[in-house]
């Protein structure tokens, strides 16, 4: 996963995140400009899993 990827699908992975985790907020996804790290924190810590899962989890939308 790198940040064009991120950045070109964005707005489709994140409707998808949100429909698959209902408790992540707009503003839970709004890290993605620039803070890729910081969103992979970010879910980690909503969501309960590893970088990698997290990682893997968005690769896989």
């Amino acid at each position: 996963m790198n940040s064009t990827q991120i950045k070109g699908n964005w707005n489709e992975m994140k409707g998808k995140l949100k429909q698959k985790y209902g408790q992540l907020t707009d503003d839970d996804l709004t890290y993605v400009d620039g803070k890729e790290d910081e969103l992979v924190g970010r879910l980690q810590q909503k969501l309960g899993k590893t970088k990698e899962e997290v990682q893997e989890e968005i690769s896989s939308l």
